[in-house]
Formats: structure tokens, sequence, C-alpha cells
């Protein structure tokens, strides 16, 4: 199962040029994203590895890059991500970014999504999904500094081949 991990915002924004604009304002959500990848496999874009200053904990984390660079300790390199997710043979979790996620997305099985009620002005976006995918779990409005949202979970409404 190929599953994508992402809080969103009212227009599906997920970054900008400075990173998420609501990081570190929902600590809730740090926490569903890190309980619900824990033990899994991962896979995230060059961008987002950049970000990071260590690996995960306990997801084993792959890297899509074309770079062909040499990552740190706790990194796996993955050349091609469509390849690599659709050979996977256990349950894969896309943590994007926006490139990663647009590239990879016909493989999608289902979307946990964090939606944000607010717009915050992203120049990066998570792609449009609801024609492809059905609402299956929509849990309640929660706030936290001032940022409100609600955990969703959306299934392919047509199983990928």
């Amino acid at each position: 199962m190929i599953r994508f991990i992402a809080a969103i915002d009212s227009k599906r924004g997920i970054a900008d040029e400075h990173g998420i604009p609501w990081h570190g304002k929902i600590p809730t959500d740090v926490r569903y994203y890190h309980q619900k990848i824990k033990g899994f496999t991962t896979i995230m874009g060059y961008g987002m590895y950049t970000e990071l200053s260590k690996p995960l904990v306990n997801p084993t984390n792959y890297v899509a890059s074309q770079r062909g660079t040499t990552l740190r300790d706790g990194f796996i390199l993955v050349e091609d991500a469509v390849t690599f997710l659709r050979n996977a043979t256990a349950d894969v979790w896309v943590l994007g970014g926006a490139v990663l996620f647009a590239s990879t997305f016909d493989l999608a099985d289902e979307l946990y999504i964090t939606q944000l009620t607010a717009n915050f002005n992203c120049t990066k976006f998570f792609p449009s999904f609801e024609s492809d995918f059905t609402l299956i779990r929509r849990g309640e409005d929660l706030s936290e500094n001032g940022v409100t949202f609600r955990f969703e979970v959306w299934k392919r409404k047509v199983p990928r081949n």
C-alpha cells in the first residue's frame, strides 16, 4: 500500500520558499505524523531531506533524487521514485515535497491529510485529489496556536493496477 501523508492549507499549499509556514505551531500534527510512519518505509524528496538534521526515527528513510549525491548516514538514495514505489513489496509512506507528490501521485492508494482551514500563501502545492479519492475518515476540528486543522483519510476510488 502506498500512502501519502501531508499537511495542506485551504488552497492545498504545503510550503513556501522558506519551508512549512505553520512549522512548530501544531505539535498534535507532528505526533500524528510520527505515529503513522513509525516502523514503515518512507520516501522523501531531496528538498525535504536537506531540511532534516537527522533521519526520522524508526522508519527506513529513502530519498528520491536524481542528483547521484552521497547522502548522510541513515538515508538511502533512490534515483527513480516511480520504479521504487511500483516495486515496493511492503507499505511505503510518501512524505513529500511537492515534486515527489506530483511525480508519484498516480501510485497513491491512500492519503493522510492534515487539512488546515487557513490559507498560508504557499508556493508549493499538493496535487488535486478530490476527484480520484473518497473521504473515508474525517476527524473533528482541532486548534493549536491559532491554527485550526483536522485529520482526514482519503482512499483511491478506483484501485490502481
